[in-house]
């Protein structure tokens, strides 16, 4: 055997060579058994397979879900969670009081005065005796199916990004809603109504409008469709000149024409897309019409939710609340309903509480509670909270305070409250703690990327595997942040 040259001692031999090849195979086989047994640290990402000419096809989960579908409560405008959700007996104690260690704090609006303790009594409420305010009594009756999260974290006390980063994950305009990831990964059971419908409130839309529901960079097929009892999606009537049956040979005959053009070009996806869209929208011609048809609703429930109400405003809410449940139960996927207006200004239309809170949350809660109620014990009684998940969000908390000055409560995202109900979440269980006063989270921290990623869990999505590859990076509803709040989970 000759002696190795220095030049020629970084090649290898036949020996060397052999043993890296098994070394390399054993660790692929390593690879694959971690990965069957889900024992790898970090899962790729996943993108569903979408078929172009049926985007809204179901698709299986990551794993078994707790639900199928998802509703979110969006109260707009950062309701006070000292005043409703999260009792502290201490901010009753040392009521108009400075707040220790809180010299010249300045918040949103500017410098805060002293503690004040809420507006409404607490009590106990239901069989957990859970601490509640007198100012949704309606809701609290519903106390021992709900699970608090006390601890929840924002990352903006301004309310456009603040809404953003719970509708979208992020505080920057952009990003797509968590109706248009749900929709991404799962499609829907219904083949006649939009996967993802938003219903804002019958006073207008919140703060940042149409991006709570916009689709981003996700293709545009799983972008929301916004619509209203009050305001149901327009141009759907056919034209009285037009007769049902002229307008039924004229569909016919316009698909076979559609068949024949596409045989004609065989393995089109975007053509076949493209027919599948309009072929969707004529059945949703159909069906949205008739899921915004109350006239079956019985007089019991019309009264349960207050459809009518002398307060327009209530019964216009409370007719939203009944399009929430009647959409649900027909399929659709997600839900995103409204509470909350910003076109009517500051704390006029929504819980934006800073100059005149006393006055103006009875007004709010007026329109709220009962329609809210109502959709809790309406999903209940029909069994639907069985496979659903219901999420009441706001964007973030109030201080403890009212600000200096003024007769309401400033921004507080450093620890606000929202709750969770239906498949998949613990009853009668609270997660979590703000200080003594409310101010700030201080056990069991949560954010609302933890949120999101428990919303997906219970959907049966992995958060850090349901990504877009969009300008070089994988995007995911949580970033590159976010944990499942385990404790909360039935």
């Amino acid at each position: 055997m000759h002696a190795t040259t220095p030049s020629s001692s970084h090649l290898l031999n036949r020996r060397s060579f052999l043993g890296t090849t098994l070394h390399g195979l054993g660790g692929m086989a390593l690879a694959h058994l971690l990965a069957r047994d889900g024992l790898l640290g970090a899962p790729s990402p996943v993108r569903p397979l979408i078929d172009p000419s049926n985007p809204y096809a179901a698709r299986q989960p990551h794993f078994e879900p707790r639900a199928k579908r998802c509703l979110v409560i969006f109260v707009s405008g950062a309701l006070s969670h000292v005043d409703t959700f999260d009792y502290k007996p201490e901010l009753v104690k040392r009521h108009d009081t400075p707040m220790p260690a809180s010299e010249k704090l300045i918040t949103f609006q500017g410098e805060n005065g002293n503690l004040i303790k809420p507006l409404w009594d607490f009590k106990p409420r239901g069989k957990s005796g859970k601490m509640m305010s007198d100012l949704l009594p309606n809701i609290a009756e519903h106390a021992d199916d709900l699970c608090f999260i006390h601890s929840m974290t924002g990352k903006s006390n301004t309310h456009g990004p603040a809404e953003n980063q719970m509708s979208t994950g992020f505080t920057l305009d952009g990003f797509p809603g968590m109706g248009s990831w749900a929709t991404y990964a799962l499609g829907s059971e219904n083949q006649d109504l939009p996967a993802f419908v938003a219903i804002p409130d019958p006073r207008g839309v919140p703060q940042i409008g149409p991006r709570h529901w916009a689709s981003g960079f996700l293709p545009a097929a799983f972008q929301g469709t916004s619509f209203n009892a009050d305001r149901p999606i327009p141009h759907l009537a056919r034209p009285a000149s037009i007769s049902q049956g002229a307008e039924t040979s004229t569909r016919d005959f316009l698909n076979l024409i559609n068949q024949r053009h596409l045989a004609q070009h065989a393995g089109d996806s975007e053509l076949s897309a493209r027919i599948a869209s309009y072929e969707l929208a004529a059945r949703m011609q159909i069906a949205a019409s008739e899921v915004s048809d109350f006239s079956s609703e019985s007089a019991a429930t019309r009264k349960l939710y207050g459809m009518d109400d002398p307060n327009t405003s209530k019964a216009g809410f409370a007719k939203n609340c009944v399009l929430a449940r009647r959409l649900l139960e027909r399929g659709v996927r997600f839900v995103q309903l409204f509470n909350g207006s910003y076109a009517m200004g500051e704390g006029v239309g929504n819980w934006d509480g800073h100059k005149a809170i006393a006055t103006q949350y009875p007004a709010h809660a007026n329109i709220l509670d009962q329609p809210c109620a109502a959709l809790l014990k309406d999903l209940k009684a029909r069994g639907l909270m069985d496979d659903t998940l219901v999420a009441f969000v706001t964007e973030f908390g109030r201080m403890p305070t009212f600000q200096k000055n003024a007769n309401g409560r400033d921004h507080n995202p450093k620890g606000f409250t929202v709750w969770l109900t239906g498949a998949g979440v613990k009853k009668a269980h609270s997660h979590g703690a703000t200080d003594d006063f409310g101010h700030q989270a201080v056990q069991d921290v949560t954010t609302i990327y933890d949120l999101h990623a428990t919303m997906l869990h219970i959907l049966g999505l992995d958060h850090e595997r349901l990504s877009f590859y969009h300008n070089g990076i994988e995007r995911r509803l949580t970033d590159v942040h976010g944990h499942v709040i385990k404790p909360v989970l039935a």
